[in-house]
C-alpha cells in the first residue's frame, strides 16, 4: 500500500500531538484500569460504558448502548454507515474479580504500567479514543465510516455480543481488534477455534466391598473416555483437548453412579473443528449399561491466515514504514481466541492484535510498556487513515 505524500505528512505530525497529549493519555488509563470490570459485574461494566460513551461522543463520535444482561455494550460510529466500513471491535471486561485493586493497584514503574486489565485490554480501548480525538483536533479523517463496539462479555465467550459482531462485520470491509499484540509487538493474523465441552457418565452406584460387581462404576468409563478423547489430539496440525477437569463419585466405599469431565478444545482450521465434533458426538460408552451425555462445543470458530488477512497485515507493515518505526511490524499466531475470531470467520480481512505492547495477559505481572501507548495509536490512526 501506498501512502500518499499529503496523507503522510498528516500522519507524520500526529507524532507531536501524541507526544503532547501523552499524560493525559496516561491518566485516562489509570481512569480507566481503576474502574474494575470483571466480566459478569453489570452495575460496574453498565457504569463504564457510560463514561465511556461520554467520552466517545467528545470525540466525535455518535453513540448507542446496547443492554446486556451481564454488561452493557457499547457501539460507537464516526460517519455513516456503508457496506465498506471499518469495524473495531475490543472489550471493557477483565478476568480480574471485584477487589483485585486494592492488592494490585495501578501504578508506572521505570517506563512500565502495572494493574488489573490494563493489557488485556483497557491500554487498546485508550488508544483508541485518542486516536479519534486526534483525528478531530487535526482535521484528519479516516477512508470510510468507523463503527466500533466495546463489548462486555469477551472474557467469558461473547455470548450476548456475538451477535452484534457478526452483524457490524457483515457491513465491514476490514475488522481490526485492539486486543494486545504478541510479547515481540506482532500483530495477529491467526488464532485458534475455541470450544468447551462437558462429558457426563452415569453409572449405577452399590456398596465397593459388600456387592461391587452390581454397580457401574462411572469413574471407570471416564476414565475409558479421557484416553479415547486425548487419543484426538493431533498436535501437528494445532487440535489439542485437553480433559482439565474431572469430578465423580461420593464416598471410597461407594461405586461411583456419576462422573464429568470438562474439556477444552483447540482447532487450527474448521476442518479439524468438524472432525473433532463428530469424534466426540460418537463416542460409546465401553462397560456394559454405562451412559454417556455430551454438551457444548466450538465457541470460536478458528481465525485462519487467509490471503486478505495477510495483504491486511502487508498494509499495517507499510503503515508502519511509512512512520519510519525503526523495526519491521512483524505478524504471527496465538492458541487464544478474541472476537477477531468471529470477524474472521466470516471472511472479513481481520487485523488482531492492535492494542498497546507489553505481556501478562490474565497474569499476575500484567503490564504494558508506556512508552508504546502513543507510537501503537499512531498505527492505529495510520491505518484508519489509509485502508
Amino acid at each position: 500500500m501506498t501512502v500518499t505524500d499529503d496523507k503522510l505528512t498528516a500522519l507524520r505530525s500526529l507524532d507531536s500531538w501524541f507526544d503532547a497529549h501523552f499524560e493525559q493519555m496516561l491518566a485516562d488509563l489509570r481512569w480507566l484500569v481503576e474502574l474494575e470490570t470483571p466480566s459478569g459485574a453489570k452495575t460496574e461494566i453498565d457504569n463504564v460504558q457510560e463514561q465511556l460513551a461520554a467520552k466517545f461522543r467528545e470525540a466525535g463520535a455518535e453513540t448507542e448502548i446496547i443492554a446486556g444482561p451481564d454488561g452493557n455494550h457499547l457501539l460507537a460510529r464516526y460517519g455513516s454507515v456503508k457496506t465498506d466500513q471499518i469495524f473495531i471491535v475490543g472489550h471493557v471486561d477483565t478476568v480480574w474479580p471485584m477487589g483485585t485493586l486494592a492488592r494490585k493497584p495501578f501504578k508506572i514503574e521505570n517506563g512500565i504500567a502495572f494493574g488489573p486489565g490494563v493489557y488485556d485490554m483497557k491500554a487498546g480501548i485508550i488508544m483508541l479514543l485518542y486516536v479519534l480525538k486526534a483525528f478531530k483536533e487535526i482535521g484528519l479523517r479516516p477512508n470510510r465510516p468507523l463503527t466500533m463496539l466495546i463489548t462486555a462479555d469477551e472474557e467469558v465467550g461473547s455470548t450476548t455480543s456475538r451477535a452484534n459482531i457478526e452483524e457490524e462485520a457483515k457491513k465491514a470491509a476490514y475488522a481490526l481488534v485492539l486486543e494486545p499484540p504478541l510479547e515481540n509487538g506482532a500483530v495477529k493474523t491467526s488464532r485458534k477455534g475455541v470450544g468447551r465441552y462437558t462429558l457426563k457418565v452415569k453409572g449405577r452406584a452399590s456398596h465397593a466391598g459388600v456387592e461391587p460387581e452390581k454397580g457401574v462404576n462411572a469413574i471407570v468409563e471416564m476414565a475409558h473416555q479421557t484416553l479415547a478423547i486425548n487419543a484426538l489430539n493431533n498436535y501437528a496440525v494445532g487440535t489439542t483437548l485437553n480433559v482439565g477437569v474431572l469430578s465423580g463419585g461420593t464416598r471410597s466405599n461407594v461405586v461411583p453412579a456419576e462422573a464429568e469431565a470438562e474439556i477444552d478444545l483447540r482447532v487450527s482450521t474448521l476442518s479439524e473443528a468438524d472432525r473433532i465434533n463428530t469424534a466426540m458426538n460418537s463416542l460409546m460408552p465401553v462397560l456394559p449399561e454405562a451412559q454417556l451425555l455430551l454438551e457444548g462445543g466450538l465457541n470460536r470458530p478458528p481465525f485462519e491466515r487467509t490471503e486478505q488477512v495477510v495483504e491486511l497485515y502487508q498494509k499495517a507493515a507499510a503503515v508502519a514504514a511509512a512512520l519510519n518505526w525503526p523495526e519491521k511490524l512483524e505478524e504471527g499466531g496465538t492458541g487464544g481466541g478474541s472476537d477477531g475470531n468471529f470477524t474472521a470467520a466470516l471472511g472479513i480481512a481481520t487485523l488482531d492484535g492492535l492494542g498497546c505492547l507489553g505481556k501478562g495477559a490474565h497474569a499476575e505481572h500484567e503490564q504494558i510498556i508506556v512508552a508504546a501507548l502513543p507510537k501503537r495509536a499512531h498505527l492505529l490512526a495510520g491505518l484508519l487513515a489509509t485502508l
